[in-house]
């Protein structure tokens, strides 16, 4: 119980602090910033490795599983977008409409 109740505190924390970061952040700085926390994705799903690799309960590995999927999920829309956003600077623009 102590371990779940850790990493609801830790997530609620993490929540809290990031949305106070990225709502302060100018539009200009929104693409570097996604790189960093593309970076902390990744950083997310190897924590989430590392706890499903100790014994955990039946919720602790749905809490898991649940921020391994939404880690994947950050790290290949980043890279999606900073993908569409590289193509703005090549000479040919017409890559973005296909």
């Amino acid at each position: 119980m102590v371990n779940l109740l850790t990493m609801l505190l830790v997530f609620v924390f993490s929540f809290v602090i990031g949305y106070l970061l990225i709502s302060k952040v100018p539009s200009l700085l929104h693409t570097p910033l996604m790189s960093m926390t593309n970076a902390l994705s990744a950083i997310t799903i190897l924590g989430a490795v590392l706890i499903f690799s100790l014994e955990t309960n039946l919720k602790e590995n749905i809490i898991g599983f649940v921020a391994l999927g939404m880690a994947a999920f950050n790290v290949v829309g980043g890279f999606v977008i900073t993908d569409r956003m590289l193509k703005l600077f090549k000479k040919d623009n017409q890559n973005l409409t296909g």
